[in-house]
Formats: C-alpha cells, structure tokens, sequence
C-alpha cells in the first residue's frame, strides 16, 4: 500500500510540474528563428513583444492563458485536499472530491489547449507581429499541456478508484 500510495503522490506532483512548465514557458509555437506562447512573442531570442489587448483576438489567448493557470492552480488544489483526505477519510471510503477537483483541472487544461489548437492560425494570421511565425512548429510546452491533460485524468480516475485502507 506504501508502494501506491507513493506512485499516486509522484504522479500527482508530475502532472503539476507539467502544468507549471506548459503555462509559463515560452515554446507552444516554435521556428528557426522565433519562439511563441500565450504570454510572448519573441523573435532573434532577443526582440519580444508582450501579447497585450492590442493584439487582434486578445481574448483568445485570454481564455488560454486563464484555463492553463486555472488548470495548474485545481491541481495544486487536489492534491493539499488529497493530503488532507489521506489522514480524515475513514477506513474503505473513496477520495472523490480529490478526484472531482482533478478532473476539474484536467478538463480546464483540455479547454485551454483546444483553443491554442483551432484558433494559433487565426490568431498568427491576424496579428503583424507574428508575420515570420507562420512556418513554425507546435514547442515542447504545447506537448507537454496534452501530456499534462493526459495525466490529470488518469490522476483523477486513479482517485475515483482509490479506498482509503489501514
């Protein structure tokens, strides 16, 4: 039980790292000579431009950038109430508002990374500033928000499954 109960706390800190790294780092959208997320544009790795409101499609990336820290922020969440569960539930009960707080984060980085998904063409499109990023490359940190979507849920479903023993 030690064993599982150390997998599910790896796990769970795992899927917040992943979280943290996929909203603040700068690689959703990358190229030879340029590097974009939801926060920045950065183009020569020394000219970037702060994504602001007067960027078209402002709200956009709003929505993104709130649903990624909203995301990070739940799973953090889960796993204080987790910690806080492991040591209240009774004997043979479920973890299910760690599993539903979870989840929560799980479909908030979901959201987060469908609208980076359908609107980064219209948004690049629409902007002068990301005129030389149209021949680029989803990063490293757009790969790890699906990854991290990925994990919640089988976090979150873990916990749903999950009785609390001696």
């Amino acid at each position: 039980m030690l064993v599982l109960l150390f997998f599910i706390i790896a796990f769970h800190i795992t899927s917040a790292a992943l979280l943290f790294i996929a909203t603040i780092d700068n690689n959703w959208w990358v190229g030879e000579d340029f590097f974009a997320d939801v926060w920045r544009v950065c183009v020569n790795n020394t000219n970037c431009t702060e994504i602001n409101e007067n960027f078209v499609d402002y709200s956009t990336l709003q929505a993104v950038q709130a649903s990624m820290i909203l995301s990070t922020i739940l799973c953090c969440i889960a796993f204080f109430i987790f910690l806080l569960q492991l040591f209240r539930l009774k004997q043979g009960e479920r973890f299910v508002l760690t599993a539903i707080i979870q989840l929560m984060a799980c479909l908030c980085v979901m959201i987060g990374a469908s609208i980076y998904t359908d609107r980064r063409e219209d948004f690049h499109r629409s902007n002068g500033v990301y005129f030389q990023t149209s021949e680029g490359r989803y990063g490293y940190s757009f790969i790890l928000a699906w990854v991290s979507f990925s994990f919640t849920l089988v976090s979150s479903l873990m916990y749903t499954i999950l009785r609390k023993r001696k």
